[in-house]
């Protein structure tokens, strides 16, 4: 975990430790430009090209099914997507650490190197999630002709790819999420009719009914030990 936390912190600062000659100080302000610019992608890469997306998604999804609204918060849900998305990617994380940032901090590594490397380990991880749809559907996007590879995908191909699959799987468990409460509200719906009592909001009988039968159930568990295994099956 402590390579984990290194790496993401060392990802969002990395060009800087490297000394500046005498001819480059005139493009100093320049690097430095490009170094903060990088910085402030690290977090809307971690949040799109990583399981992140899938499963924040998908507990949006539980929360809207439960009827709960706004519970859990949308900060539990982002704490809770963050810690599990750095468990699933640890292994990535932590070649990365090795393989790109301890060399880049001992002078072994330019800053070209260490983005070239560390771009073609997420590019790695992220091709067993990529739908053939998607990829053609980006390659005529960026006007690119097909690659005689899947390695040879130019990575804001592979990029775009993987987020529209990751959303499309989500999507796809989203529906499954939704279907038992559908049933409960359909059921719930129907005794209030029958009874006469129109004016009762089905959702107010609906709700407690729902989390019962989610906690009962252990959802959280087998929810969050589905997505995980989602993100395995295709390894």
């Amino acid at each position: 975990m402590l390579k984990v936390l290194l790496t993401l912190a060392a990802l969002s600062s990395i060009g800087q430790a490297a000394p500046a000659s005498a001819a480059d100080n005139a493009s100093t302000p320049l690097r430095i430009a490009i170094q903060l610019t990088l910085a402030a992608l690290v977090p809307m890469l971690f949040v799109t090209m990583t399981p992140f997306l899938r499963i924040s998604v998908v507990l949006h999804f539980l929360r809207q099914a439960l009827g709960t609204q706004t519970v859990p918060s949308n900060q539990v849900i982002i704490a809770l997507s963050t810690l599990l998305t750095v468990l699933a990617i640890s292994p990535q994380l932590s070649a990365i650490y090795e393989g790109v940032v301890i060399p880049y901090n001992k002078g072994v590594m330019s800053e070209e190197q260490a983005f070239t490397v560390g771009g073609a380990q997420m590019k790695r991880y992220m091709q067993p999630f990529l739908g053939e749809k998607e990829i053609a559907m980006m390659l005529r996007v960026s006007r690119s002709s097909a690659p005689k590879s899947p390695e040879d995908l130019a990575f804001p191909v592979i990029a775009g790819a993987y987020m529209l699959s990751e959303l499309k799987s989500a999507f796809k468990i989203g529906v499954l999420l939704y279907m038992p409460f559908l049933i409960v509200d359909l059921i719930v719906s129907a005794v209030i009719v029958t009874l006469g009592m129109i004016q009762l909001p089905p959702v107010m009988v609906s709700a407690p009914f729902k989390i019962l039968i989610f906690v009962l159930a252990d959802g959280w568990t087998v929810i969050i030990d589905s997505v995980m295994k989602s993100l395995e099956a295709v390894r």
